[in-house]
């Protein structure tokens, strides 16, 4: 008889922990939209890397289908995005945190003065042109410091960062303590950190442990591949639009110009080179994109809206 209370009250906690979990609102709904809505970060990544990376970048943002952007605060055109982020204050703009620079030719270093003692810093005094290497080296307490100096500098510049990501992923992949400090950082500031159940269920349990109920977790992060490069972008973005599911997905582009200034910067570095940028800027300004938009009913969102869910 006991037995059987026992049993009885267990199912009923069951059922009651099932009920709990279906009533839990997915993303779209805690932003506003129907469960089923479809929708859309269109980010590009990489602004202060170059003069060509920003005017392309600024351009399909005003005028093409780019919503939002990330910034790389060690590089050398910050000060072009800043002054286009006051003239654009509505404009979505985060920060690229960044602790790698691996171009062959064209390199930049840390913010902070924690680059030779904290282990941020090649022989030359520039960044790692590799994440493995980049942790390998790296004291904690120095990338911690790094990447506040990084959002301090940009909100000294007028940049108000909507939301934090990782530049080459360095943060999501080298080991727990570092992408517990990127998530710190964003529950500090009070703004999301760019992660994804995706990228989530591939990571080791002490990284999902580092998570909170107070990080927001889009439902897909989405890139193109060497790979998909080679069988053309248009072909690839097409697909991903036409094949997209419902929740919060974000694409990650990034938008340059194939010109001189690009070419150099990217020289010997075929992958995310100059051609491949202009192939990024081309569909996200084209009247195919914007139609594909419309024909499979996606909606565009930005960080903005998301940021709200934490205030």
């Amino acid at each position: 008889m006991k037995l059987n209370r026992l049993t009885n009250i267990a199912l009923c906690i069951c059922c009651l922990s099932g009920l709990y979990a279906q009533a839990q609102p997915t993303l779209p709904e805690r932003l506003g939209y129907s469960k089923d809505a479809k929708l859309l970060i269109i980010h590009a990544d990489d602004l202060a890397v170059a003069h060509s990376e920003n005017q392309a970048s600024f351009k399909a943002m005003k005028e093409g289908s780019v919503n939002s952007a990330s910034v790389m605060v060690p590089c050398p055109w910050l000060p072009e995005v800043a002054a286009h982020a006051k003239a654009n204050p509505n404009h979505d703009l985060g920060l690229h945190l960044t602790l790698t620079s691996e171009w062959k030719h064209f390199k930049w270093g840390p913010v902070s003065d924690c680059g030779e003692l904290g282990g941020l810093v090649d022989s030359n005094g520039y960044f790692f042109d590799n994440c493995a290497s980049f942790a390998s080296q790296a004291k904690p307490e120095a990338v911690e410091a790094e990447l506040r100096a990084q959002v301090e500098k940009a909100k000294a510049m007028g940049i108000e960062p909507t939301h934090l990501d990782s530049h080459m992923g360095c943060l999501f992949f080298q080991n727990p303590m570092l992408f517990g400090i990127y998530l710190k950082l964003g529950r500090e500031y009070g703004i999301p950190t760019m992660v994804g159940r995706d990228l989530l269920s591939i990571l080791p349990d002490p990284f999902k442990q580092a998570m909170t109920e107070k990080d927001i977790v889009l439902d897909r992060i989405l890139t193109a591949s060497p790979d998909d490069y080679q069988k053309g972008m248009a072909n690839y973005y097409t697909s991903v639009l036409q094949n997209l599911q419902p929740g919060v997905s974000i694409i990650l582009i990034h938008t340059a110009y194939d010109d001189a200034e690009m070419k150099g910067v990217s020289i010997d570095h075929p992958d995310w080179g100059a051609a491949w940028r202009q192939a990024d800027y081309d569909f996200f300004t084209s009247d195919a994109c914007r139609n594909l938009l419309k024909e499979q009913n996606i909606q565009l969102i930005t960080w903005r809206e998301i940021g709200k869910l934490l205030r």
